[in-house]
């Protein structure tokens, strides 16, 4: 039966799952929304490109499945870059839908052209290394190539996102449905690892103080349950990056707690002064996590590397044993082989000395925690009042890093991938489309609100329940502190005066709170309904407060 491409289009999202879409229309794009219209996938109307690339990715990071934003050609598309490329550094499989001018102006000047012909933009090339793949599709007669390209880029194994851009009069030109038939979904690896783990067990057997460094890799691999039965079993205490924080609860005995450069050092720490074995897990040990790649983590230590990925095998590390494959399946049948041994757990005399030494914080330590009482007490609250199924997107990161404890059953999403800010919004709305009953918190500072507050009306046009943090404090706090730290106080375009955030919460229409002492604290976590409306939190902060960690120079 012959249907028209741009109703190919719906049915080839429907086929991947996709019952959302962020974006927003144009007229090179409107065929495709026409047959939306009565579709099974619902568009969600953003208030910029880039909110919807960041909605897709939330959604994406939070299902573990294919998510899709849609945008007109031209400055729609350009919109969208740094949304995908955020995407592509998390290897999200987010697909970027976008029109084109008809094939028939090319070169000619069209309004919005993107082609890359006779001096327009090549929006190809733009996207080039930004996506997994990308295609414009000028003919319908490879049409069904390119959406099994396109699958096998999403839904492989390394995932990522990809680009179609449909010229005009394409998308309503008529093709066979079954074209359809043409897309073949990746089949899942039937080797659950490619190396023996021999050599793995033999030195687990015979470390002392082994600890396992945990990366969004386990996430990835649905290994956090794995990961703390192992560690439990056997007394290995673990030690996170910030992407990974909640593989293990942390606050319990065997958490060490977060590993990086903001963190409270505990787990630098104990790896420096006992760890003998470290086994890293799917972990990339990058600039924050390493502290800047300090040799005294390694130094001394035997190394264990567990990744799926190979290009992450001994990228800024040599280690002792590699292992590439399945997280989930090496942990399981090392635990298997381990148990059978009989290994017995690992003394934790050392463990508990330094979890006891590291509860009595030094004076200095005290005094640096001072000045950031109030985030500190904001998530303690955020872990007690919520221990399960929250969904917490940090563009901060700083404050959480140290303070948030996150348990095994609360999902912690940082903002790393290229570090945009004002992601941390649009990302939680697209997770809570998502994620429909989970308590929702986007935590931004105030200079990065302001880069995607208009956001917030898309939550309240479409009635998504959602909690944006906001850090008050008047300055972009990262640069205030590098020019304190780095360059003599010599302050520049840090500063700035904010609106009233009440009186911008109003227009919006959602409840605000503004939060000033940890009495108000506990009054919201006590009153507030922090499930099932829209708030507007206003947190402040003193300007000239900032932790003491030094950035890279």
């Amino acid at each position: 039966m012959n249907i028209s491409v741009s109703e190919l289009i719906v049915r080839y999202l429907e086929r991947l799952g996709i019952d959302t879409i962020f974006g927003m229309p144009g007229a090179h794009v409107l065929p495709i929304y026409d047959r939306l219209h009565d579709s099974g996938v619902k568009s969600v109307l953003v208030k910029h490109e880039q909110g919807a690339a960041f909605m897709a990715g939330g959604l994406a990071r939070v299902s573990h499945r294919p998510a899709a934003c849609i945008a007109t050609a031209g400055p729609g598309a350009t919109n969208l870059i740094t949304g995908i490329a955020n995407a592509y550094a998390e290897r999200l499989p987010v697909l970027a839908i976008t029109g084109e001018t008809s094939t028939y102006i090319f070169g000619k000047g069209g309004l919005q052209e993107s082609s890359g012909e006779g001096g327009a933009i090549d929006q190809g090339a733009l996207f080039a290394s930004i996506t997994r793949y990308h295609k414009l599709v000028e003919r319908t007669d490879y049409l069904g190539q390119v959406l099994n390209q396109a699958t096998q880029a999403l839904l492989g194994p390394e995932p990522g996102p990809v680009l179609l851009s449909i010229p005009y009069n394409v998308q309503k030109e008529s093709v066979d449905d079954s074209v359809l038939a043409q897309i073949h979904f990746p089949a899942k690896p039937v080797n659950r690892h490619t190396t023996p783990t021999a050599e793995f067990i033999e030195l687990l057997h015979a470390a002392r103080t082994p600890v396992i460094v945990a990366g969004h890799g386990c996430i990835q691999a649905r290994a956090r349950d794995a990961i703390a039965a192992f560690s439990e079993r056997f007394n290995i205490p673990v030690t996170t990056s910030l992407k990974a924080k909640g593989v293990v609860a942390e606050g319990t005995p065997l958490s060490l707690g977060c590993l990086g450069v903001t963190s409270n050092g505990e787990a630098y720490r104990y790896l420096v002064d006992h760890a003998d074995l470290l086994v890293f897990l799917g972990a990339g040990f990058n600039e924050r996590t390493s502290y800047l790649w300090d040799a005294k983590l390694l130094a001394g230590k035997k190394i264990v590397q567990v990744d799926r990925d190979a290009t992450q095998i001994g990228r800024v590390f040599q280690p002792d044993v590699s292992i590439c494959g399945d997280i989930l399946a090496v942990m399981e049948d090392v635990f298997d082989v381990l148990e059978a041994d009989g290994m017995p757990p690992k003394s934790r005399e050392l463990l508990d000395g330094h979890q006891a030494a590291s509860s009595q914080p030094a004076d200095d330590s005290a005094a640096q925690a001072q000045p950031f009482r109030l985030m500190q007490a904001f998530f303690s609250g955020l872990a007690q009042r919520f221990p399960h199924n929250a969904l917490v997107f940090d563009d901060n990161i700083v404050f959480a890093q140290s303070y948030f404890d996150v348990s095994d059953r609360n999902h912690y999403f940082p903002n790393s991938g290229i570090s945009s800010l004002g992601h941390a919004l649009p990302a939680a709305i697209g997770a809570r489309c998502f994620a429909k009953d989970s308590p929702t918190f986007a935590i931004l500072g105030d200079g990065g609100f302001q880069m995607c507050c208009m956001e917030m009306m898309t939550a309240v046009n479409y009635g998504i329940p959602l909690n944006v943090v906001v850090i008050n404090n008047g300055t972009l706090s990262l640069i205030r502190k590098n020019q304190f730290q780095l360059y003599g106080e010599r302050y520049i375009d840090c500063d700035f005066t904010n609106p009233d955030f009440g009186l911008l919460a109003q227009s919006f229409g959602v409840t605000h709170y503004r939060i000033e002492n940890e009495a108000e604290l506990d009054a919201l976590f006590a009153d507030a309904d922090l499930t099932g409306t829209i708030n507007l939190i206003e947190i402040l902060l003193d300007k000239h407060a900032f932790p003491r960690y030094l950035s890279a120079r």
